[in-house]
């Protein structure tokens, strides 16, 4: 496994371990309770993550010709 696909352990950290923690907070943001704002926010920084992995992953270059 490449060291680079740990970065998509991150996410399920922040959303799983965080969601303890921001569960207990009343406040609304955004219009939201905090516990949606937190995983909305968790999404975003999943897809940003992703993204990473993805063009970092050297199985994902192209063939030069």
């Amino acid at each position: 496994m490449k060291p680079i696909y740990l970065l998509g352990a991150i996410p399920f950290i922040g959303i799983v371990g965080g969601s303890v923690f921001a569960s207990k907070v009343d406040a609304i943001v955004l219009g939201m309770p905090f516990l949606m704002f937190w995983h909305v926010i968790w999404l975003g920084i999943a897809s940003v993550l992703m993204l990473i992995i993805y063009k970092f992953d050297p199985a994902n270059e192209e063939e030069q010709e």
